[in-house]
């Protein structure tokens, strides 16, 4: 098996198992491969800072990455910590904004980067599968800031 088959066999699998895109067909997972990249990060390195551009999305398959702010002082804040199956940095993708945050890997990691421009091209080689990529994105966003107001809401009771 060629080298990039068998990259795509493995992208293609770890799509299956981070339980974002449930609505995908099972074909349609070995197609969306091929407009991912697996990446590699060392512990401590930064994968982009607040206020960067948004050119790539991730999903993490091992490791932990640690997303942070800067408070009203200017110290970096940790808000969260991301574990196995979790997309980051997907907003700056679809919406075209600034990075809202920074993201460091808090252990190796093992990574996949869907560039910008590689959901482009996505949408116009395989427009039903970007759809469906991109709205199991929308689903998992909302979810995350229906999370966040439940635990606002509670805060204030």
């Amino acid at each position: 098996m060629p080298d990039t088959q068998h990259l795509n066999a493995e992208i293609r699998d770890m799509l299956m198992d981070c339980g974002l895109f449930d609505t995908l067909q099972p074909g349609d997972f070995l197609a969306a491969a091929g407009y991912f990249s697996l990446t590699a990060v060392a512990q401590g390195q930064t994968l982009f800072s607040e206020g960067d551009a948004g050119t790539f999305m991730c999903i993490l398959h091992r490791g932990v990455v640690s997303v942070r702010k800067t408070d009203a002082s200017g110290a970096l804040m940790e808000i969260a910590t991301l574990r196995k199956g979790r997309a980051f940095g997907e907003m700056a993708v679809l919406d075209g904004e600034r990075r809202s945050a920074t993201c460091v890997a808090a252990s190796d990691c093992q990574l996949l980067t869907l560039g910008k421009d590689s959901l482009e091209r996505m949408l116009n080689e395989a427009p039903r599968i970007a759809a469906r990529i991109i709205r199991a994105l929308a689903v998992a966003l909302s979810k995350r800031l229906r999370m966040q107001d439940g635990q606002r809401l509670s805060q204030q009771v």
